[in-house]
């Protein structure tokens, strides 16, 4: 059975939202890693928001962000989230619908 990709065509612009609380290490390596993969896996075709919640608290609530960093994938459509400093490549691949989770788990299962 052949595996299909979820990669969007490429002229599909990716809207995603990185929510941080303030200017973290944490935040950085989390903006970091976003970067790395956006380069490699979409190449132009995607607009990073970067949200500080230390200087809007309020969209905190209005998004429903419990935890920082949060990435949001706005567009494409439907909208996910995940949570965390974004240092696992494949499960960030897998939580933006870059590749099925069937071809993460055959990679890690001898």
């Amino acid at each position: 059975m052949k595996k299909k990709s979820l990669v969007k065509p490429k002229n599909d612009k990716w809207a995603l939202r990185l929510y941080v609380a303030g200017k973290t290490q944490k935040a950085a390596t989390a903006f970091n890693n976003l970067k790395i993969i956006c380069e490699e896996k979409l190449k132009d075709n995607y607009q990073i928001e970067v949200i500080d919640l230390v200087k809007n608290p309020q969209i905190a609530r209005s998004e429903q962000i419990i935890a920082v960093p949060t990435l949001v994938r706005k567009l494409p459509l439907p909208q996910k989230s995940i949570i965390g400093d974004l240092s696992n490549t494949e499960v960030i691949l897998v939580g933006l619908g870059l590749i099925e989770s069937n071809q993460y788990n055959a990679n890690h299962n001898p």
